[in-house]
Formats: structure tokens, C-alpha cells, sequence
């Protein structure tokens, strides 16, 4: 392939097809996932005696300063393997010195690593500018940063766990705003780590008071859409949790936020079937008070989850797709790249499924929610919402929020009499 008849782009994806030993996770996950960067949140970490924990620079610069070929071909990007990914089963039992010679040293330590933090600045500031010029410079770049990032934070979620570090919630609220007022408990947690990858998913659990609680309380999984994290959605759960009255755990995928390995379509099935476990296991300990939830990509593997799990209470879909690729395109040329095929596992969930999508969705048309619709076996399909007026993303915004509660509100009280 040469730059003379492919477009830079398509020479770029085809580069980067190759360079990851054809692997269609590695393109697709180029293509798909675009964490918010910065994050639009920061997990504190509290040590053992309450202290706060600074993060330590000598792991971001030793990363940094590793090579382009040590940030490839680690197991992160092992998508043709998912061997990790079949029929699971779940435990529900809970799991429940300084003198002036060192201040000295300290200086110099310090000024040493002022030098180089300006020389990484330089680095990467050069890297930019290659970048805004050449399409397969800034996809590999992205790609090794993303990998470099994954092995820095796999190394400090292992030490946090060994160590008993905890986490507080600072929300970006210069960005975001007060989070809405809620009675109950937000509890930031690190879970993992996942078998195969080592990874930590970072996730909030929006927790009712036990006054409010009964046996048959349910917990909201919430998958998430891409350019978000935990931190931008944290209103929207505060205000689900207080008026749906009901737990709500939402998590970040592998590379976005504070969690950890690198964003992959398989990588969010691992993700989501850690976190299910642990939600059973500490939370509702029983499958059938556990509803998934999946806006977006959000649909991919909360639909993967579903097909899996037959005790699973019910599955909703907010602006949902039939698939990766049909999103970009109907025609099936490329469908050895396609990822996401939520439209051949709805037929196989045996949960009551809720679909709402905007009739306005420009992004992914309501089309493919109501064929995701159609496609549901008779005796789980519900009563669609088809929101009038209403985008891809606007329709919890402004007044429309009153009716999605409710809407809401009336799908988790149906469960109940199913």
C-alpha cells in the first residue's frame, strides 16, 4: 500500500494493522475508543493511616522513557486470544528519616527531574507537531502512549492493592459543576484484577441508605458511551440512584480514567463480566437484582453480558447499535473489522429488554434501535421509548431528564412483576 493512491488515513489504519500483527482489535480500538483526556475526575489515594498519597513522578517518567519497541506486543493487546471469555460462574460470598544531607539529595533530585520533565515536554511537543502532519506518526503515537500508560498504572493499582490503599472522589467541578444532592453513599473502588491482563477497572457505586433498602432493591450496571468517564456521568447517577431508588455502579473501561490496561473490544467483555461478579458478589448477591445498562458503546458489552448470563434481572439500551461497523456503513465489505454484533446477541438474552432512542439521533439513527428491537425474542421485548425530538446525546438534558426518570422509574418497577 502506498501514499500515493491510499489516503493517508486508510495507509495509517493499514500500518497500524500490520504493525499490531493483524490484529482487527488493535484498528478497531483506533477507530472506537477516545477516552476523555485529560479525565474528567482523580481518584485520591488514602493510605492505611488516612494519609493522602502523591503520585509518584519517577513511574510517569521511567514509562516515558521507555522505547518505542518495550510499549509493543504486550499481552494488553492479545485480542485474537479470548480464551477468558467463555460460560462463568459466580462466588457470592462477600469479598470483602531527613536530615540536611537528604534534603540536600532532595534538591538535586529535584532539579534533576525539572530537566527532564522539560526535555519530555520538548520530546513531546515535537511528537505533536509530526503528529498534525502524519496521520500514521499520530496513530502510533497514540497507541504507544496508550500502552505506556497501561503498564505505568497496571504497576500502581498492584501496589495500591497489596498496600490497602483506598480512594476518594474529586469530580472536575470547574468542568462539571455541584454534583446533584443524594442521601446515600458514593464509594470509589478499583476492581480487579482481572485474570488475564493484570488490569484494575476504576468504578463508583452509588449506594441507597439501608433504610431505603429492601431485598429486592436492584443495581443499575452502567455502561457508559466513549468520549466520557465516571466523572462526567456522575450527575446522571446521583439523580438515577436518588429517584429510581436503586444502587448504581458505574465503571470506566480498560483506558479511560483511573482505570487501567488499554480500550479493546475485548477488553471491555472482560471489563464488564469482572465487574458483574464483583457487583453480585458485594452488592445485590443475586444476579436477578442486577440490571445492565449500556448507552452507546455502552450497548456493546452490556449486550455481550446478557447473552451470557440467563439470571440477569433486565437489560437497557440507550441509544444503542446493531454493530461496530454498521454504524459507519450497511454494506458488509467490511465486516472482518466489525466489533460490537449486538444485533446477533439480543436473540439470545432471556431478560426483559427496554430500548429508548432519539428519533433525532444523527450519530447512530434510530434505525438501529428499532431493529435492535425487532430482533429481541418475543417474550423479553418491552414497550420501546422513541424520544421525540431528541439527539444522541441530549436526552437526559435539560427538562427531558423529568422524563427519563420516570420512563425509568417504570421500567425497574416492571421487573418486579415479571
Amino acid at each position: 500500500m502506498c501514499s500515493c493512491c491510499c489516503p493517508p488515513a486508510i495507509s495509517a489504519l493499514f500500518y497500524l494493522w500490520v504493525r499490531s500483527g493483524f490484529s482487527k482489535g488493535s484498528v478497531a480500538g483506533a477507530l472506537t475508543f477516545f477516552p476523555p483526556d485529560p479525565p474528567l475526575y482523580k481518584f485520591e489515594r488514602i493510605g492505611k493511616n488516612g494519609e493522602v498519597l502523591e503520585d509518584d513522578d519517577d513511574d510517569e517518567k521511567n514509562d516515558n522513557n521507555n522505547n518505542e519497541n518495550d510499549a509493543e506486543g504486550d499481552y494488553y493487546d492479545d485480542d485474537d486470544d479470548d480464551s477468558d471469555l467463555g460460560t462463568f460462574e459466580i462466588d457470592t460470598k462477600s469479598s470483602h528519616q531527613t536530615n540536611n544531607n537528604n534534603k540536600n539529595e532532595n534538591e538535586a533530585e529535584r532539579r534533576r527531574r525539572q530537566q527532564q520533565q522539560a526535555k519530555r515536554e520538548a520530546h513531546e511537543q515535537q511528537q505533536r507537531e509530526a503528529a498534525s502532519q502524519d496521520p500514521i506518526v499520530a496513530m502510533t503515537e497514540r497507541s504507544n502512549k496508550l500502552r505506556i500508560r497501561a503498564k505505568r498504572r497496571a504497576r500502581i493499582d498492584s501496589a495500591d492493592a497489596a498496600n490497602g490503599v483506598t480512594y476518594r472522589f474529586i469530580h472536575d467541578s470547574s468542568v462539571l459543576g455541584d454534583l446533584p444532592a443524594f442521601n446515600g453513599t458514593i464509594t470509589p473502588v478499583k476492581i480487579g484484577p482481572q485474570k488475564r491482563t493484570g488490569t484494575y477497572v476504576a468504578a463508583l457505586l452509588y449506594k441507597l441508605p439501608p433504610e431505603e433498602c429492601n431485598e429486592s432493591t436492584k443495581t443499575i450496571l452502567y455502561s457508559h458511551g466513549n468520549a466520557t468517564d465516571v466523572g462526567a456521568m456522575a450527575g446522571l447517577q446521583c439523580l438515577i440512584a436518588k429517584n429510581v431508588k436503586c444502587h448504581v455502579l458505574v465503571y470506566d473501561y480498560s483506558g479511560y480514567g483511573e482505570s487501567g490496561g488499554i480500550p479493546m473490544e475485548k477488553n471491555t467483555y472482560r471489563d464488564v463480566k469482572m465487574v458483574y461478579e464483583w457487583v453480585v458478589k458485594n452488592v445485590t448477591k443475586h444476579e436477578h437484582n442486577v440490571i445492565l445498562y449500556g448507552q452507546s458503546v455502552g450497548s456493546g458489552p452490556s449486550c455481550y453480558l446478557a447473552s451470557q448470563r440467563s439470571n440477569v434481572g433486565g437489560l437497557i439500551l440507550h441509544s444503542p447499535f446493531t454493530s461496530g461497523m454498521r454504524v459507519l456503513t450497511p454494506s458488509r465489505a467490511l465486516a472482518c473489522l466489525d466489533i460490537f454484533p449486538n444485533i446477533d446477541r439480543i436473540k439470545k438474552v432471556k431478560c426483559p429488554v427496554f430500548i429508548l432512542h432519539g428519533m433525532k439521533d444523527v450519530e447512530v439513527p434510530c434505525q438501529h434501535g428499532k431493529a435492535l428491537q425487532m430482533a429481541v425474542p418475543e417474550d423479553c421485548r418491552r414497550e420501546p421509548w422513541w424520544v421525540p425530538d431528541k439527539g444522541h446525546n441530549d436526552i437526559v438534558d435539560g427538562p427531558g431528564v423529568v422524563e427519563y426518570v420516570q420512563w425509568l422509574n417504570h421500567c425497574v418497577r416492571s421487573l418486579d412483576d415479571d
